[in-house]
């Protein structure tokens, strides 16, 4: 990004990945078409909280996460 002179992009110090069954695609499509209007019922962070106590992700740590 900043060789393609991107001004101020830095990466930040934690990442996250999540994976989708292709059998799952048209619910994802219609999230990503929806997600303005979800997150104003419920927001990405706690939805993403969510996910990580559902699905028993160890290695999350809130201060890479959100900064």
């Amino acid at each position: 990004m900043k060789r393609q002179g991107v001004e101020g992009f830095t990466w930040q110090i934690g990442y996250g990945a999540f994976s989708v069954s292709g059998f799952h695609l048209e619910v994802i499509k219609n999230y990503i078409i929806r997600q303005k209007e979800h997150h104003k019922v419920k927001t990405f962070k706690k939805e993403i909280e969510q996910y990580i106590k559902q699905y028993d992700i160890i290695e999350y740590d809130e201060k890479y996460f959100w900064l």
